[in-house]
């Protein structure tokens, strides 16, 4: 039988439709933006070819190109028992994450990957910060991924996609030194990869090495596809790298080119949560409040998240109605949330609650009640989700808020508490001790 890179077997006798498929395979796995394309011609070239279609099908859920996803959803599944068995658990593993089925999928990824822990592709949706594991809601998640990834590495160490991933769960433990070891081993095979060059900016920002990770962003970036997953989402970063580095202008140019509603192509959670993350934090650095730009995004992100229930995108959407002056859009959310809180259908726990008063109260002005709930939250707030970046938002406002209620002593000590990161804080205001 034909085999993928990994050296698993594959249902096909189409050579052909093998290579096409590991190439979308590794589009897939680096957000490279030929995945689809490459994918399609392996069931074009194998109708019958059941993990090329799984794989389409997580291609284009990531996408959010949801009908397409359902069908090759539906196509991998009736294919699937004509396949070997690690084929047919493969598939089930895939399928399960785009079902809704988020507890399910895990525990069919974990026995999948003990008996084939070579096979990335299945390991890929349990990885990063928006997977299986980073949005589980549970408080150990971080610490949870290394030990996933640590049971692959035996049979991985060597591959640039797992020390890729390796390097961003190192990251966001703060053993910053083995994640820049990592990802720079992983760019030097694959330096093309969009995860890779994301995550390399992560591993940066973390260290507070802020010019560098623009610069490297900025001269990566133009050769990536528009269309690509992660276009939208390393953007942003280099927006923010700007904002940082008191750049306000590129920041901006950024925003509006290639971040917000309609400048950007990427999936409704990045542009949503990306959108709203920007606008608050040039608030925070000193900007003044772009009223037609909160309104723009306070739209779609709504439009896009209808209902509550995903914990990021629920903070994110509820921030929005705050600085829009949504309060009937903001008391719908936060109904909603104690609905799913009192029927025990949101693993997250209370800590949206707590932040989104937090950030109501800071809207305000009430900041020592801003900081108190901010503060409250703080150990619980990783249960929501995304890096430690993205809820560097949660973080910065706490320290806007102490530093506008009169404690920017207390903001000093909360930033040189930070024992295994160096990020910038750029709130306007805030000036660490010489």
């Amino acid at each position: 039988m034909l085999a993928d890179r990994y050296g698993l077997e594959l249902t096909t006798s189409s050579v052909e439709a093998r290579d096409a498929y590991v190439a979308g395979c590794d589009g897939l796995l680096a957000a490279a933006g030929n995945e689809i394309a490459d994918l399609t011609r392996a069931v074009e070239l194998d109708p019958a070819f059941a993990v090329a279609h799984a794989a389409l099908a997580r291609a284009h859920f990531l996408a959010a190109n949801v009908g397409e996803a359902r069908k090759a959803i539906a196509r991998a599944r009736e294919l699937a028992p004509g396949a070997t068995a690690r084929e047919q658990a493969h598939v089930n593993a895939l399928c399960l994450a785009m079902e809704g089925k988020p507890v399910e999928a895990l525990d069919a990824t974990r026995k999948h990957l003990a008996e084939y822990p070579r096979d990335a592709v299945a390991a890929a949706p349990a990885t990063g910060v928006f997977g299986l594991i980073g949005f589980s809601g549970r408080p150990g998640r971080e610490p949870e991924q290394l030990d996933f990834l640590e049971a692959l590495r035996p049979q991985l160490a060597d591959d640039w996609w797992f020390q890729m991933v390796h390097a961003f769960a190192l990251e966001e433990l703060g053993r910053l030194d083995e994640a820049m070891r990592q990802i720079d081993r992983s760019m030097a095979v694959n330096p093309r990869s969009a995860h890779g060059a994301h995550i390399r900016a992560h591993v940066l920002y973390e260290m507070g090495e802020d010019r560098e990770a623009m610069q490297y962003l900025e001269g990566w970036l133009p050769a990536y596809p528009r269309h690509g997953l992660m276009h939208c989402h390393i953007s942003w970063h280099v927006a923010m790298f700007a904002l940082s580095l008191e750049q306000r202008e590129k920041a901006w140019r950024v925003y509006r080119d290639q971040v917000h509603p309609g400048g950007s192509w990427g999936p409704f959670l990045n542009t949503s949560t990306d959108s709203v993350a920007f606008l608050w934090r040039a608030e925070l650095a000193g900007e003044r409040r772009a009223a037609p730009l909160w309104s723009e995004v306070h739209d779609y992100a709504l439009r896009s998240f209808p209902k509550a229930g995903l914990a990021f995108a629920d903070l994110h959407c509820a921030l929005a109605c705050i600085a829009s002056g949504d309060e009937a859009g903001l008391s719908r959310i936060v109904r909603e949330l104690q609905d799913r809180l009192a029927s025990g259908r949101y693993p997250v726990g209370p800590v949206v609650p707590i932040l989104v008063a937090g950030f109501a109260a800071y809207e305000k002005g009430n900041w020592a009640e801003a900081a108190r709930l901010f503060e409250e939250a703080r150990a619980e707030t990783v249960r929501i989700g995304g890096s430690r970046a993205q809820r560097d938002l949660a973080e910065h406002t706490l320290i806007a808020a102490l530093i506008r209620g009169g404690q920017a002593e207390a903001a000093r000590k909360l930033v040189a508490s930070y024992s295994d990161r160096r990020p910038a804080i750029p709130v306007e205001g805030f000036a660490p001790r010489a």
